[in-house]
């Protein structure tokens, strides 16, 4: 009977076992989110992209896992983040903004790991847009925008804007607006930056130039340092437009820009097929979002003297604190 039993037990034990090396043995999927900073409309595209893949049916825990990792708006840790990942061979890597996702794409490459990127203006100018890689472009509506400052600045001619030099996105959303400002009886000042601690310096030189007012670009210098830009602004009573809702939250006029957590979303839904074999980086092709809401800071507005005509108001989303 005593033999029995120590049978029985023993034969339960190694039943317990190899079903803890089943469960072991299955490795649950790392998505390696590296943001190239900390800001809210940076941070809404990560909120949004793991959304997205809960959408898409997939569980935290069960279909995948996080390393989120933030470079602090510094190219070389970009890169470090990227080559750890490499090195841990996650199943994905996702670049949020432009340094991102070119570091993810460098390390990814020699394992062919997929990448997908969001939060990316241009990513033809940035050499995204080829290989085991894909995502969302978030390209400026920048017809809309030089519509809305007309509107709600008919006497104003000159628009400054300040842009960082190596980032592939903003150099190209100058182009832009170079190109399609006299359409709109409009004249742009820009300067160039090559780090965070000139934009400020930036501001100042703009302002004594005497630009009638500014428009943000989804620049990641510039928009990280945005409080501080607008302290000066608000003293000169020179008002800032800005590219998206966070951006109005904080203190902008108005915007012509669009969701960033939508963006995230859709993003993720995308990653999500990538993870249940349902397509691959590489034969899915990058996406573009082409709607935009008009947002509109009331307080910002008054402080400014500046009024939104109606047909801007009544479809416009209140954005101020």
């Amino acid at each position: 009977m005593k033999k029995t039993v120590a049978i029985v037990a023993l034969c339960a034990i190694l039943i317990a076992l190899f079903a803890g090396c089943g469960q072991t043995s299955k490795k649950v999927p790392v998505i390696g989110i590296s943001q190239y900073g900390e800001h809210a409309s940076l941070d809404n595209c990560r909120e949004g992209f793991i959304q997205g893949l809960k959408d898409a049916g997939l569980a935290d825990g069960k279909d995948f896992t996080i390393d989120y990792q933030n470079a602090g708006f510094d190219d070389a840790i970009a890169t470090q983040i990227a080559q750890t990942f490499s090195a841990n061979n996650v199943a994905i890597m996702v670049g949020i903004a432009t340094p991102a996702a070119i570091a993810c794409f460098a390390a990814a490459e020699d394992k062919d790991i997929p990448v997908v990127f969001t939060a990316i203006t241009d990513p033809v100018k940035a050499k995204l847009d080829k290989g085991n890689i894909t995502g969302t472009s978030d390209k400026l509506p920048v017809d809309a925008q030089l519509d809305l400052i007309r509107k709600i600045q008919p006497e104003a001619k000159t628009i400054g804007i300040i842009y960082t030099t190596s980032e592939p996105n903003s150099v190209s959303a100058i182009a832009e607006y170079e190109e399609k400002a006299p359409q709109y009886g409009f004249a742009i000042e820009s300067i160039g930056v090559t780090q965070q601690s000139e934009v400020t310096l930036a501001v100042d030189t703009l302002l004594s130039k005497g630009v009638d007012c500014f428009s943000n670009l989804t620049d990641n210098n510039v928009v990280g340092v945005l409080p501080s830009i607008l302290e000066k602004t608000n003293e000169a009573k020179v008002p800032v437009y800005g590219s998206e809702v966070e951006q109005v939250k904080i203190g902008c006029v108005a915007a012509a820009g669009i969701d960033y957590i939508a963006l995230g979303i859709q993003t993720g839904k995308m990653a999500a097929k990538i993870l249940k074999g349902e397509a691959t980086a590489e034969n899915m092709p990058y996406e573009t979002i082409t709607e935009f809401n008009y947002y509109i800071n009331s307080a910002a507005l008054a402080e400014m003297g500046l009024e939104v005509p109606a047909e801007i108001a009544e479809k416009a989303i209140e954005s101020g604190q």
